[in-house]
């Protein structure tokens, strides 16, 4: 059994919503995400940079629906991944300036990350990466991941 390419990357995420506006006035109008088509009142396609898109997002068979209750399985978040702090920090101003709450902000030692939840539901990280060169390490030399509160002041420095 061969293993996957190194290049090999999640293309994109389609998300069921309940409502498509709504949706679309958080991906594009806080996070920023640039709308590349609409279907009318049942899909959009979202993108960052001109990429055909980043997200989908539809009401094919949740026009109206409720999220999944706790408990059960779907989904855990969405990351998406900034190609740098300044760019963390910039989009953790928008979702100060829209009132839109953060669930937890961490830092991994590998990343710095915040955490929140879309209109339906779903969980959505925001993160960058630190150069692998910074990577936290045991005696080993392995990867040694944790979990500490990330300073939103000092990311908010950097906006």
């Amino acid at each position: 059994m061969s293993t996957l390419p190194a290049e090999t990357r999640i293309g994109h995420v389609h998300l069921k919503v309940a409502d498509l506006d709504r949706a679309i006035a958080f991906y594009s109008g806080i996070l920023g995400f640039e709308v590349m088509q609409r279907y009318g009142t049942q899909a959009a396609f979202l993108s960052a940079g001109g990429y055909h898109h980043h997200i989908g997002l539809n009401t094919w068979e949740s026009k109206g629906a409720n999220p999944p209750p706790p408990g059960h399985t779907g989904l855990y978040h969405t990351a998406i991944l900034f190609p740098d702090r300044k760019a963390l920090a910039q989009v953790l101003t928008r979702l100060m300036a829209a009132g839109w709450p953060l669930d937890g902000a961490s830092d991994h030692g590998v990343s710095e990350a915040l955490y929140l939840t879309d209109p339906d539901g779903n969980g959505v990280e925001l993160y960058r990466d630190r150069p692998a060169t910074e990577w936290p390490l045991d005696a080993a030399g392995k990867l040694k991941m944790f979990s500490r509160p990330l300073n939103l002041d000092a990311l908010l420095a950097e906006a």
